[in-house]
C-alpha cells in the first residue's frame, strides 16, 4: 500500500499541466519542487507514514506522527499489533529487535538507506489520555527515531500532551460544523479533537521551519480536489483521494505534504472532514505548499478503512511487496 502512495506523490512532481475540471478525474500534475516534501500521520496513517519514511528516506525532509508507535510494531502479527502496538499487555515494543528488523531491510535493500534517514526531522505527538494507541508507544517511537537520526537534539521534537485523547487535535472554527468535532479527550466520531490546538501549525513549523502562519478566520485560497485513485494498483486504496492546491500553486513550484488519515477517518466513513479541516490547507495556502490526501478503502477485511499498521499485506515469503508488483506499478525509487 505504501508503494500507491508514493506513486501519488510522484505524480504531483511533474511537469506542470493545465487544470481541466473544477474536479480532475485523474491526480493533476503540478510539478511539485522535491527539496521539502513531509508526511504527517495519525494513528493508522502514523504508522503508516513512517513506514514511508523509512521505505523512501531520501524523499522526505520531514516525517509527523500523532497518536501510533514506532516503526514495524507489530512485525506482521495482528495478535502483536492488539497487545503490543495499542495496548501493552504484552509489554512494550522491544527497540532492538526492531531496529535488527531495520537493518537486516537495509542490508537486502528493502528500505532506503540509513544514512538517508538519519537526516530526517521527526516530530512525534500523543495525547496521554488516548485510551487506544497507548502513549507509551509515541514514546517508544520517539527513542526509535532518536536512535536514527544524526543529532536527535535538533532534530526530533516529542510531545505528550496533557488531557488529550486518540485523534488529530483543531483549532475550533466557526467553519467546523459541530457534528465534524470530537471531543478533545474522550475523542470518538471523526477523530478531529475540539481541542483549540494547531496540530497541523505546529508540526509543520517543526518539520518546516520559519513558515507564515495563516491569518486567523480567513478563508483558505485555493481549492480541494477529488482524484482518482484507480490509476495505483495497490490493495486497499478507496475510489477517491484528495488533494489541496493553494492558487499560488496552480503554476508549479510548490511545496509538498503527504496526510494520512487514521482508522474511520477516510472520506467513506467521516465525508470531508478530515481532508477540509486538519488545519494542514490553512498553512499549506499560507506557504505555498499543496497537501496530498490519500484515501485507504474498506472492505470486509478492513471494514474501518486503516492504513496497513500492522502488516497484512507482507508475508513471510513475500516480504518486498513489490517483488511480484501488480501491472502498472512501480516500486523503485
Amino acid at each position: 500500500m505504501h508503494a500507491s502512495v508514493a506513486l501519488a506523490t510522484a505524480a504531483l512532481l511533474l511537469p506542470t499541466a493545465a487544470l481541466a475540471d473544477a474536479t480532475p478525474a485523474d491526480l493533476p500534475r503540478l510539478g511539485t519542487s522535491n527539496e521539502a516534501i513531509s508526511v504527517i500521520g495519525v494513528s493508522s496513517g502514523g504508522y503508516m507514514a513512517t513506514q514511508l519514511a523509512v521505505a523512501w528516506p531520501d524523499r522526505f525532509e520531514g516525517l509527523a506522527v500523532l497518536a501510533a508507535g514506532p516503526w514495524s510494531c507489530a512485525q506482521g502479527g495482528l495478535g502483536r499489533a492488539l497487545a503490543q502496538c495499542m495496548g501493552t499487555r504484552r509489554g512494550p515494543p522491544e527497540l532492538d529487535v526492531l531496529n535488527r528488523r531495520l537493518r537486516d531491510y537495509q542490508a537486502r535493500g528493502l528500505v532506503g538507506e540509513a544514512m538517508d534517514l538519519a537526516e530526517l526531522r521527526a516530530y512525534v505527538w500523543h495525547g496521554d489520555d488516548d485510551g487506544v494507541v497507548a502513549p507509551a508507544l509515541g514514546r517508544a517511537l520517539a527513542e526509535q527515531l532518536a536512535d536514527w537520526l544524526t543529532n536527535p537534539a535538533d532534530q526530533l521534537e516529542f510531545v505528550l500532551a496533557p488531557d488529550i485523547g486518540h485523534g488529530w487535535p483543531v483549532r475550533t472554527d466557526e467553519r467546523i460544523p459541530p457534528t465534524w468535532l470530537a471531543q478533545c479527550r474522550t475523542g470518538g466520531g471523526t477523530h478531529l479533537l475540539a481541542c483549540g490546538q494547531d496540530i497541523a501549525g505546529e508540526a509543520l513549523q517543526w518539520l518546516h521551519g520559519g513558515l507564515t502562519p495563516p491569518s486567523t478566520g480567513a478563508a483558505s485560497e485555493g481549492s480541494l480536489l477529488a482524484f482518482d485513485q484507480s490509476d495505483f494498483p495497490a490493495r486497499g486504496l478507496g475510489p477517491v483521494g484528495y488533494v489541496w492546491i493553494p492558487e499560488a500553486c496552480e503554476a508549479g513550484g510548490c511545496d509538498l505534504t503527504v496526510a494520512l488519515h487514521g482508522c474511520g477517518m477516510a472520506h467513506e466513513q467521516i465525508d470531508e472532514a478530515f481532508v477540509r479541516h486538519s488545519g494542514l490547507n490553512e498553512w499549506a495556502s499560507a506557504n505555498h505548499r499543496v497537501v496530498l490526501y490519500p484515501q485507504a478503502g474498506t472492505s470486509l477485511a478492513n471494514p474501518q478503512g486503516c492504513w496497513d499498521w500492522w502488516g497484512f499485506a507482507e508475508s513471510t515469503w513475500q516480504l518486498d511487496p513489490c517483488t511480484t508488483p501488480a501491472k502498472g506499478c512501480r516500486c523503485a525509487p
